[in-house]
C-alpha cells in the first residue's frame, strides 16, 4: 500500500527554497523529498504533506486506565490507535517497533475518521485515544478523527509527550477531552541525552493545559533507575507541579522495563514507584498512582481531605466506586477533581483486538 500525501498544516515557506515545519520545537527544514525528524511530514511539491493520515499500525479496545487516566471516566473503555514516527528520539522507547519505525507500507489499517468514530460507537467506547506514538506529529488526522468522534457523543484523548509548538498546541487541544502527558523527568540534560528533545516546551504544554485549555489532562513519569528517580529531581518535579498545576493534577509513576537501546537497565522495582509516590504525596499533590506493578494502595484513587478510598482498583479492573452522583466523597462530601458519571464503568482488564470495517 502506497504512502498518502494529504496536505499538512504548520509550515511556512523559507527563502532558499525549503520549508520550515512549525509543528514542534524540531523546526525541522526540508528540502524537496526529504523528511522531517518524525519521519511522517515530508515536503512535497513545495509544500508539507502528511504521509500517514488515514492509516493506523492497528486498533484495540482498552480499559481507559491504562493511558494511564484515572480520573477520566474510570472503568470505560477506549478504542485506540496509533501511526508510525515520532518526534522525540527516547532511548527506553517501549513501543519502538511502531514509534521508531520508517516502513509506512506497516500502516496496513487504512480507516477515515469517520470509520473509526464509527467503530468506537459499535463496541460501546466512551472515548477514542491517539497513543502507541506519539499524536502530535498525525495531528491533522487526530484532530479530524477528534471531530468525528464528538459528532457521535464520543470523546478524545491523547497520549503525547507534550513536545509542540503553541498554534499547533492551540488548535490540537481544542479538540481534546482528556490528555496524558509524559513528562520524562525534570532535567533539560535527560531529555537532551535520552531524548533528543528538550525540557522547556514539555512544561510550557503542561501550563496550557492547566491555565488555558478545557483539557482534562494527567502526568505519567517512567522511574527509569539511575537515570531520573533521584529524591532531589523527584522533590523539584513535584514542587514545580505544585506551584504551576497545583495539587489536583493527577500524577502516574510508572515502571521501566529494558527495551530498545537501554536493555542493560534493570527494571524499575516497586519499592522505587512507592517511594516516590510517597515524596508526591508528601509534597501535596493530591493523587499519586503507581503503574506498570501490581499495587492496590498506588491504584486506589482516596479523598485528598479525609482519605476515604474513593475508587478502588486491582489493576485495571473497578473493585469499588464510592463516589456520590455530583462526584463527591460520600464521608466529607469534598469534591474529587476529574470527569466522572453516576456509575464506573465495567470493562475491566480485557484488551480486544479490532479489525476496522470501512464504510
Amino acid at each position: 500500500m502506497s504512502e498518502v500525501s494529504y496536505p499538512g498544516r504548520y509550515w511556512h515557506k523559507l527563502e532558499d527554497g525549503r520549508i520550515q515545519c512549525d509543528l514542534c520545537p524540531r523546526d525541522c527544514k526540508l528540502h524537496e523529498g526529504q523528511r522531517g525528524a518524525c519521519f511522517v511530514r515530508k515536503m512535497e511539491g513545495g509544500r508539507m504533506i502528511l504521509t500517514t493520515y488515514g492509516r493506523s499500525s492497528g486498533f484495540c479496545v482498552d480499559p481507559i486506565e491504562k493511558k494511564p487516566l484515572s480520573h477520566f471516566y474510570p472503568g470505560t473503555s477506549v478504542l485506540s490507535f496509533g501511526t508510525a514516527g515520532c518526534n522525540l528520539a527516547c532511548k527506553f522507547c517501549q513501543n519502538w517497533d511502531i514509534s521508531k519505525s520508517r516502513e509506512v507500507d506497516r500502516l496496513n489499517d487504512e480507516a477515515s475518521p469517520e470509520d473509526i468514530a464509527r467503530a468506537a460507537e459499535q463496541y460501546g467506547c466512551k472515548s477514542v485515544a491517539f497513543t502507541y506514538n506519539d499524536p502530535v506529529i498525525f495531528a491533522e488526522y487526530a484532530m479530524d478523527v477528534a471531530d468525528a468522534c464528538h459528532a457521535r457523543g464520543i470523546q478524545a484523548v491523547a497520549v503525547t509527550a507534550g513536545y509542540m509548538h503553541d498554534t499547533a498546541r492551540r488548535d490540537f487541544y481544542a479538540r481534546m477531552d482528556a490528555a496524558n502527558v509524559d513528562l520524562k523527568a525534570f532535567t533539560d540534560e535527560f531529555y537532551y541525552k535520552v531524548t533528543g528533545a528538550h525540557l522547556a516546551p514539555v512544561l510550557e504544554t503542561l501550563k496550557y493545559l492547566k491555565h488555558e485549555a478545557k483539557t482534562w489532562f494527567e502526568i505519567t513519569t517512567l522511574l527509569i533507575p539511575g537515570y531520573n528517580d533521584s529524591d532531589a529531581e523527584l522533590a523539584r518535579m513535584c514542587e514545580w507541579i505544585m506551584q504551576h498545576l497545583g495539587p489536583d493534577v493527577p500524577l502516574h509513576f510508572s515502571a521501566f522495563h529494558p527495551d530498545y537501546k537501554m536493555l542493560d537497565v534493570p527494571p524499575t522495582p516497586a519499592a522505587t514507584l512507592k517511594h516516590a509516590r510517597r515524596i508526591a504525596l508528601n509534597t501535596g499533590l493530591r493523587y499519586v498512582y503507581t503503574g506498570n506493578v501490581h499495587d492496590r494502595e498506588g491504584d486506589t484513587t482516596f479523598c485528598h481531605a479525609c482519605r476515604a478510598p474513593l475508587i478502588v482498583r486491582d489493576w485495571y479492573e473497578i473493585l469499588e466506586y464510592r463516589l456520590t452522583p455530583q462526584g463527591r466523597c460520600p464521608a466529607c462530601d469534598t469534591s474529587l477533581a476529574g470527569r466522572f458519571e453516576t456509575e464506573a464503568g465495567h470493562f475491566g482488564r480485557q484488551r480486544i483486538p479490532v479489525v476496522l470495517h470501512r464504510a
